[in-house]
């Protein structure tokens, strides 16, 4: 279960682009030469990494070339796809599914080849949820709803997707969002009301209820100065999170 360290820089999956891409030089939409526009099987959901390798068998010939192919030579084809993808980074079952079909690989060998890998372990979206859960709140200091709506995005099953948030509880969340609003009220600038109303949008942007945001940034502003204290005493935390706050209008 995630402590108390939450609030974290991530590395791994939640390193920045240029981190994990090292001096490639590749960019999403300025691959190498007879590449543009693709980014080695992305899925094309957000949070993708630059700079992701476009398989040699995919190149040139593209879709073409399964025309052609015996079934034998078209399977060892997918499952070079699927390494190479599976090489940057875990993918779930979904994501290699979408990565195979726009490289016209059948469905009966997209089939085929995912139960091989579903057998051996190598394409497990339980434990990709774990993962995704752990590095991205650890990391992004992400919350369950955010969580949920990331593993959707990835096709991972709603049970499977549950049972990986099951790892993050109530007082964990409220630990993580009071760590990042003291790493950000120490260069808030403004009033005490502008900056508990960009706190407050900031964690409901990262997917936090809204009592557990309002609460979490009383509570700091109650230890900053007399003037934050003076306005955190006049905040009804259970009141404005029954009443429900548009984080748009109020990020100022």
């Amino acid at each position: 279960m995630a402590g108390r360290r939450g609030a974290r820089t991530g590395r791994g999956w939640d390193a920045a682009p240029s981190a994990r891409t090292g001096g490639s030089g590749r960019s999403r939409r300025g691959g190498p030469a007879g590449s543009a526009g693709q980014s080695g099987g992305s899925t094309g959901q957000p949070g993708e990494w630059p700079g992701e390798p476009v398989p040699a068998a995919a190149e040139g010939a593209g879709g073409a070339a399964a025309g052609t192919a015996t079934p034998h030579d078209e399977a060892e084809r997918a499952r070079e796809i699927c390494l190479r993808q599976l090489a940057v980074r875990p993918r779930t079952r979904a994501e290699l599914a979408t990565a195979l079909a726009r490289r016209g690989i059948s469905p009966e060998v997209v089939e085929q080849v995912l139960d091989r890998y579903d057998e051996v372990g190598i394409v497990d979206d339980a434990a990709f949820a774990r993962a995704w859960v752990s590095s991205r709140h650890q990391g992004r200091g992400l919350a369950r709803r955010a969580l949920a709506n990331e593993l959707r995005q990835r096709g991972v099953e709603v049970g499977i997707a549950t049972e990986a948030l099951g790892e993050l509880d109530d007082t964990t969340e409220a630990e993580t969002a009071r760590l990042l609003v003291d790493r950000k009220l120490r260069s808030a600038t403004g009033s005490p009301e502008v900056v508990f109303r960009r706190l407050v949008a900031m964690l409901a942007r990262k997917g936090y209820p809204a009592g557990v945001a309002i609460r979490a940034v009383k509570e700091a502003l109650a230890e900053r100065d007399a003037e934050a204290a003076e306005f955190a005493d006049q905040i009804d935390a259970d009141a404005l999170a029954e009443a429900g706050t548009d984080p748009d209008r109020d990020a100022l």
